[in-house]
């Protein structure tokens, strides 16, 4: 009997060691180390400015209205609560890039491309501003596709191109040590720029 009870009392004090350990004294450490040197990621890189709140710079937010900079196809799918009413959300897709319905919804896109950037070359639309992507929520489009949207962006805010290319050059994220990965442009910080917000 006094073996079994040493061994309680041994694995009780291990339990109790790794949560003060694992569970308190690690993640108080890496909060605060967070919170630290990168309170903006630690904090969701959320836009804020004069203290209201725009948005996650690291996901996409849906703009359909001319004036604003488009982003990637974000797969829409709607669902009813319990109440009865039928509401809209954006999520990750998993349509089949072989599948009915994804062609179906990358012709649509096209031909709305197509109509709202008269000024722009219809032959050589950017993949990105066509396609889904992995997540659907995909807050940045590559550099061609944001350069394919000024003239409609200039006329629609009556600015001038170069404006709007100035723009989308300061929201620019480029490649890592000028090698790795591909420059990007987010989206929102755009739109919050054509709007004078940021």
């Amino acid at each position: 009997m006094k073996k079994k009870g040493t061994v309680f009392g041994k694995a009780v004090g291990m339990v109790l060691a790794m949560t003060l350990i694992c569970g308190i004294l690690y993640t108080t450490v890496v909060t605060g180390a967070s919170q630290l040197f990168f309170p903006d990621k630690a904090n969701g890189s959320i836009i804020e400015i004069d203290e209201k709140k725009y948005g996650c710079e690291l996901l996409a937010q849906e703009f359909t209205g001319e004036e604003y900079m488009w982003g990637r196809i974000m797969n829409v799918s709607a669902f009813t609560d319990q109440d009865g009413n039928t509401k809209m959300y954006s999520g990750p897709s998993n349509l089949s890039p072989e599948s009915q319905e994804y062609k179906e919804l990358v012709e649509q896109r096209v031909e709305k491309i197509k109509a709202a950037n008269p000024d722009a070359d219809k032959e050589q639309i950017p993949e990105d501003l066509v396609t889904c992507s992995g997540s659907g929520l995909d807050p940045d489009i590559s550099v061609a596709a944001a350069e394919y949207q000024v003239p409609r962006l200039a006329k629609a805010n009556q600015m001038t191109e170069d404006e709007i290319q100035d723009m989308i050059d300061k929201c620019t994220n480029h490649k890592i040590l000028g090698i790795f990965g591909e420059e990007t442009v987010n989206v929102l910080k755009v739109n919050l720029m054509l709007k004078g917000i940021l």
